[in-house]
């Protein structure tokens, strides 16, 4: 044990973890030049794409230390920088006893690096600060670590300049790993106590737990307790990760490593549950990381409803590798059965999706994303409001809590202008205003979550052209005056257009959802009105004429009359159909106005 370096990568998104962890993997000969690739413990085609990570990665590397000749064993566990992926972070922190914090000579410090490390000194962590990027030409140096110094306190020297890319300090980082990040505690000969930090699914091999062994020692054959679900089963492999599966007679305290024990049925398997053995047991679990906290909850259908069992497996097994992903089934009289799913953000609910059509086949349709609410009726019952539908009318009502947040903004002096009309257009109140040096800024808000939600990241980057950073965490649930948006057709309310909204941004909203709807419908045989609605009070209308035949072709002279009763009795006809006809909304219309809100 006295040998084992448990450490993660944290940064800010595009600060180069994936690219420090290519160089790390090189050195060590964890990977052959043959197989060498960018992004190597990116296995998703979704990460290679964006050019981020989604998943946090674990591998372990051996490294000889030139000086000693002794030989290390480091598990390097590669974590996402993008906020919504926090809880990827969170887990990764909690199975280790060192980080590796990069910054950005060309950035510096950003709001997500102050997020993480944060993280990382509540778990105790020992962090290591490195300034990446140094070979670039606009790479301020000399300025970033001044920044870190401030941030960390921390001495000047202990801060690594590094370049990913070329692979400069990366014998400093090694030596650094070595001295400055603790060996694991624990007792190998102690009941076994392993925290599962993550898990897959294999179609073949059933689930494959990744584990953190705290203490005792888990051997092949060895007959395993997971602690939550109660669930006891023997372990038919154990193993480390290399850049595949490497199986091992055993895995002992400190050391991280995957069981693979044939369960097929993913919910017998939680991330964050103690495995631990039947025969001799641990007293208690492992205080893990922290319980996941959805932010934005969507429905999700399929587009035939055949395929609800089948999308429901699909979510399963989609919540072993993504433990973020909650799921419930519900129903839509317009959509079916599907389910409501709560995400961390709106990138997170796009790469689900993305995830449910490339890995698992899955063609979906999902509606208008809302955060959570609490309502408060006139009887005084408080009680959580997460879809339209579960709003009392405005009569039964007495108040509405909505969730807020506290944003941190990080950017040039010159934008400040910009952003403060975008966060106060989004309903922000300023908290206050900090000169990090003289070029950079942190601006503090307090939000209401629902209007981050939908365009504000892609808003916020544009117009400080990529020089602002976002972070935010939440703060507390406010009294706020939201209504239920319904839309009509011709009188029936559509479950799936219905969505919860600030009043003042109601009447923009519905009179555009009408105008998008009056464009997708087909005409029918009779006039459909399209109304938005808020209870009986209708904001905002449009209407789709309807098709008229030429009842009258047929007549080709004669008295005006007949022409006229003809007309007569159509419109009769129409009044009749209008009165019992149904509009038949298709599939496609569902879809892009669903996507329209999305964006």
């Amino acid at each position: 044990m006295r040998n084992i370096r448990n450490f993660c990568i944290i940064a800010h998104i595009d600060h180069g973890k994936s690219t420090l962890a290519d160089r790390l993997l090189e050195y060590t000969k964890t990977i052959s030049e043959r197989e060498m690739q960018d992004q190597a413990l990116d296995n998703m085609d979704l990460e290679r794409e964006r050019g981020i990570t989604i998943k946090s990665h674990a591998i372990q590397m051996r490294y000889t230390h030139p000086a000693d000749g002794q030989e290390y064993i480091f598990n390097l566990i590669d974590t996402p920088g993008h906020v919504d992926f926090s809880y990827e972070v969170s887990r990764a922190i909690a199975a280790c006893e060192g980080a590796l914090l990069l910054v950005d000579a060309t950035q510096g410090i950003q709001a997500q690096t102050i997020s993480n490390l944060y993280m990382a000194i509540d778990h105790d962590l020992e962090v290591i600060p490195i300034v990446n990027k140094v070979d670039v030409e606009i790479a301020d140096i000399e300025g970033t670590k001044d920044q870190i110094v401030e941030l960390l306190g921390c001495k000047r020297e202990d801060i690594i300049c590094a370049s990913g890319r070329t692979g400069q300090g990366i014998e400093e980082i090694m030596a650094a790993i070595v001295h400055r990040i603790p060996p694991p505690k624990g007792d190998p000969d102690a009941p076994l106590q392993a925290m599962i930090f993550d898990s897959m699914y294999n179609s073949y091999r059933g689930v494959i737990t990744y584990v953190r062994v705290m203490n005792g020692t888990l051997r092949k054959g060895d007959k395993i307790r997971f602690m939550a679900t109660g669930k006891e089963v023997f372990a038919e492999e154990v193993g480390i990760l290399r850049m595949g599966l490497q199986e091992m007679p055993e895995i002992a305290a400190g050391n991280v490593g995957y069981i693979i024990t044939g369960i097929k049925t993913s919910r017998e398997i939680k991330v964050g549950d103690t495995v631990t053995h039947v025969a001799r047991p641990c007293s208690a679990p492992v205080k893990g990381f922290e319980e996941v906290k959805p932010m934005v909850f969507a429905g999700v259908f399929p587009l035939d409803n055949n395929d609800f069992e089948a999308l429901r497996d699909s979510l399963e097994k989609l919540q072993l590798n993504d433990a973020s992903l909650v799921f419930e089934p519900i129903t839509l009289a317009a959509l079916g059965f599907g389910f409501r799913c709560g995400f961390l953000g709106m990138l997170h609910m796009e790469i689900v999706k993305e995830r449910l059509q490339r890995e698992f086949n899955q063609d979906i349709i999902t509606t208008v994303p809302n955060v959570p609410y609490f309502a408060t009726d006139i009887k005084g019952r408080r009680f959580e409001v997460r879809q339209p539908s579960e709003l009392p009318e405005p009569t039964h009502l007495k108040s509405i809590e909505e969730p807020y947040i506290y944003a941190q903004v990080i950017t040039k002096p010159e934008y400040i202008g910009n952003i403060m009309s975008l966060c106060m257009d989004k309903r922000g109140v300023l908290q206050r205003q900090n000169y990090l040096t003289p070029t950079r800024v942190e601006l503090i808000f307090h939000m209401p979550l629902a209007e981050i939600v939908f365009d504000f990241y892609d808003k916020l980057k544009s117009m400080t052209r990529g020089y602002a950073s976002f972070d935010y965490h939440f703060l507390e649930y406010r009294e706020t005056d939201v209504v239920k948006l319904e839309i009509r057709l011709n009188g029936d309310v559509v479950d799936a257009f219905s969505s919860l909204v600030h009043r003042s941004k109601a009447e923009t909203l519905g009179r555009h959802m009408c105008e998008r709807l009056k464009e997708l419908i087909p005409r029918q045989q009779f006039q459909i009105p399209i109304q938005a609605c808020i209870g009986q009070k209708v904001i905002a209308r449009e209407t789709i004429s309807a098709l008229r035949k030429d009842v009258t072709a047929k007549c080709y002279g004669g008295d005006i009359t007949r022409k006229r009763k003809l007309l007569e009795r159509q419109k009769e006809g129409k009044k009749r159909m209008r009165q019992f006809g149904t509009v038949e909304v298709p599939q496609e219309a569902f879809l892009k106005v669903l996507q329209l809100n999305n964006g």
